[in-house]
């Protein structure tokens, strides 16, 4: 099946011409089969983006959308990817969250060559497991930076119903300079994160030179008000899948008026749903949540901090003939809300002993950075002279990491999906599945998966850009 085909029956790609609009999704399950092969082209190039009135930026995009095409298959299928660079830095697509062949992973200079102006490479796998997924650039270059980024659904047929569903990308556009003053260690910058969080408390400390100022916060390719107005019904059950592309910044999400019950992390199903006033939304991280819409009215889902550019990122959502209504905000304040965190989703308790017990532990002391500072470390190394995690085929692995930063980190493994066991010291009753967490400033994070993907070497990096280039990354290495 060809790409045109494919957007004709509607059953592949959901992409508006121009910026990319805030996506709607119908349901797909009954319209493909599972045997299907999906052949779609993702070009590269050089973009005028303008998200809202007298906001430019040179960015890089997906067929000339930023976010690119929102990809959405049913699980089973094979989708067969070319992609073709049209820009001057070296590139990849890195498919976020995925369980695939090794060689088909994305990541530059490890799994693939990086692909040059006027080349190509073929993807070629079966996408799952099934849930939210993203895909982006991985050639460490900053191009996702730009603007290389998408979101990617993989559909589960066993889902329960919604009656509206809509796909929304949280991203920034960045002040370059300010962006290559924090790869230096010497970004002016100040920390955004809203009061009542935990990393705002690090504002009162010196500056690390690692934050990244921003000249717009967006969603799905545009500020507030300048975006796609979203249209629910009375008594709707509304499905929303939030995804943080923010190269740095962790998001903190609320929908006005509105409660929000998530049941997703990383695409992946929570043990026990969770409800919740406020998201908290780490660098790569995505959630599922649902509400019902229970008043007529109109109302923001907006991301909530101490930077007043931030109040633009939102997004409004209206029930018939009140579209031109003035639309309901809530306070860029954390305290007293029910916030979305691993101990709320996981609980916190006695842990029993484990189902299998781990035979590879590798405890990760995560460190660096500071003013004037453009090293960002793992056992006091910078990539590729970071310890490597040397592991065999069905081994039970497990991943401590100890903080010893002033700053969070989201950190990302590929091609697995670990349990998040133990936050801060902390057992977790319900150990959470995901593909990346945040390690907290000065806290602690274990991880535990089966080493049970295709042979190769698999990236583990902090998924906060300044971090990761400048080196907090290092190897899952499998041996015969």
């Amino acid at each position: 099946m060809t790409l045109g085909e494919a957007m004709k029956r509607g059953n592949f790609l959901r992409a508006g011409a121009g910026m990319l609009a805030v996506a709607s999704i119908p349901r797909l399950t009954r319209r493909a089969l599972a045997s299907d092969v999906v052949d779609v082209t993702l070009r590269s190039s050089p973009v005028g983006f303008s998200p809202g009135p007298s906001l430019h930026f040179s960015g890089l995009a997906y067929n000339g959308t930023i976010p690119g095409p929102l990809l959405r298959v049913v699980h089973g299928q094979r989708v067969r990817v070319r992609y073709v660079s049209g820009v001057n830095v070296p590139t990849s697509i890195h498919w976020h969250g995925m369980l695939l062949p090794n060689d088909m992973d994305g990541a530059a200079g490890v799994t693939q060559p990086a692909v040059r102006r006027g080349g190509s490479f073929v993807y070629d796998f079966a996408p799952g497991p099934p849930g939210t997924r993203w895909y982006h650039d991985h050639a460490f270059s900053l191009a996702s930076a730009r603007g290389l980024f998408g979101m990617f659904v993989v559909e589960d047929p066993n889902d329960e119903p919604a009656d509206r569903e809509f796909a929304l990308v949280f991203h920034d556009v960045p002040r370059w300079r300010s962006m290559e003053a924090a790869m230096q260690g010497v970004s002016a910058a100040p920390m955004s994160d809203p009061m009542g969080s935990g990393q705002s408390m690090q504002m009162m400390h010196a500056r690390m030179g690692d934050e990244v100022a921003y000249a717009a916060h967006c969603i799905n390719g545009a500020t507030y008000p300048n975006g796609k107005k979203l249209a629910v019904h009375l008594g709707d059950r509304v499905r929303l899948r939030l995804l943080n592309a923010s190269p740095t910044q962790t998001r903190y999400v609320r929908l006005a008026g509105h409660e929000l019950v998530v049941t997703h992390a990383d695409g992946n199903p929570l043990a026990q749903a969770l409800t919740v006033d406020a998201l908290r939304i780490g660098g790569g991280e995505r959630y599922d949540a649902f509400f019902e819409v229970r008043k007529a009215g109109a109302f923001l889902l907006q991301g909530i901090s101490s930077d007043p550019l931030e109040s633009q990122q939102a997004v409004m959502l209206y029930t018939e003939g009140m579209e031109n209504a003035p639309a309901q905000t809530e306070s860029p304040m954390l305290d007293g809300l029910r916030l979305f965190t691993y101990e709320a989703a996981g609980g916190v308790g006695a842990q029993t002993k484990p189902a299998m017990e781990a035979r590879a532990t590798y405890d990760l002391v995560l460190g660096g950075g500071g003013w004037g500072s453009s090293r960002w470390t793992i056992e006091g190394k910078i990539w590729p002279s970071t310890p490597k995690l040397r592991v065999r085929h069905g081994e039970v692995v497990t991943v401590r990491f100890r903080n010893t930063s002033e700053m969070d980190h989201p950190m990302h493994l590929h091609g697995h999906i670990f349990m998040l066991t133990e936050v801060n010291e902390m057992p977790l009753l319900r150990p959470l599945a995901k593909d990346g967490s945040l390690v907290s400033a000065n806290g602690t994070a274990t991880w535990r998966f089966t080493a049970d993907s295709s042979p190769g070497r698999w990236l583990l990096h902090c998924h906060n850009e300044i971090h990761m280039n400048d080196g907090m990354m290092t190897e899952l290495v499998y041996i015969t």
